[in-house]
């Protein structure tokens, strides 16, 4: 029997379905609960707000699968014009930007050349109004060509961060490898639907996993970024950091934006850096599908949503 997660993963490769959801008013009114808005001027509402509260963000210009380096050159204009929104705001390292290489045309012929070419400027807009870029993993097999990507960018720009999901098998080498000094890591569990030969598919495993990654990250000399929303995870970066005698300024939390919103700011409260990921843009249907997919209390809040209206 197919589970819940993975008849999910597969409905946002729907494109019947993508357009029925997209068309549901009231489907938009429950993704703006995960998503800042359509346009660069709403997100960056959001961000003003979340940072007047004392969280950091991250954000990400919705967007994967392009057809054509044309559509991969309109995701670098989109980032370009971020930075540009970002810059007058003063932020710094408080807001940065998370992009997705297949929307910068790795999956495109050539691709892997492709997107180097087009997150490159990016990443040096990035730096030069003081603030970094991460590259969010996606499925298994990019994870070779995110990660040399990362190596090419991280000789001029050391800053640039990137995620790597707990859920595959090879995460324990990968995270061993990236704990160095000046690297940045974002650890999550995972969102993909992949086969038991490259990933965990038990939550246990994948928790245990999660565990041992996050304690190599923990003991290196680079910046963890504990992407969680598992009060479990959280309470162990916690201790882990006291044990290790890692600075408040030198790992933080991740949390997805609209999700467990009040533990976000209990956290920061209380000295904890909390970054919140913030999702925006037109092309939100698959973010939304996968958010549905991690959590069956999205699921949940979502079909309480659709009955009610």
């Amino acid at each position: 029997m197919l589970s819940t997660k993975t008849v999910l993963l597969g409905a946002s490769r729907r494109p019947g379905l993508r357009r029925a959801v997209v068309g549901t008013p009231v489907t938009r009114r429950v993704v703006e609960r995960f998503v800042a808005g359509e346009t660069l001027p709403e997100a960056l509402d959001v961000v003003a707000r979340l940072t007047g509260e004392g969280l950091a963000v991250t954000l990400d210009h919705l967007g994967e699968d392009v057809t054509d380096p044309e559509e991969a050159r309109g995701t670098r204009d989109a980032y370009l014009a971020l930075l540009d929104g970002l810059a007058p705001l003063g932020l710094g390292a408080d807001a940065e930007v998370s992009v997705k290489l297949s929307a910068f045309g790795q999956a495109l012929p050539g691709g892997h050349d492709l997107a180097l070419e087009l997150v490159r400027p990016v990443v040096e807009r990035a730096t030069a109004i003081g603030t970094t870029v991460t590259l969010d993993m996606e499925d298994s097999s990019t994870v070779d060509s995110t990660l040399a990507i990362l190596a090419e960018l991280r000789r001029d720009h050391p800053g640039t961060g990137a995620v790597l999901q707990a859920a595959l098998r090879r995460t324990e080498a990968d995270a061993q490898a990236l704990a160095v000094p000046g690297s940045r890591v974002r650890l999550v569990k995972g969102a993909y639907d992949e086969p038991s030969s490259v990933a965990f598919r038990d939550r246990r495993d994948v928790d245990a996993a999660y565990a041992r990654c996050l304690g190599i990250l923990m003991r290196g000399p680079g910046y963890p970024m504990v992407g969680s929303h598992d009060p479990a995870m959280i309470d162990l970066a916690q201790r882990l950091a006291a044990e290790y005698g890692r600075a408040a300024d030198s790992w933080e939390v991740q949390m997805l934006h609209g999700i467990r919103v009040d533990e976000q700011h209990r956290l920061a409260a209380a000295g904890t850096k909390v970054r919140a990921y913030v999702p925006y843009g037109v092309d939100w249907y698959g973010y939304f599908v996968r958010r549905l997919a991690e959590r069956p209390a999205n699921l949940r809040f979502f079909l309480r949503a659709l009955v009610s209206r």
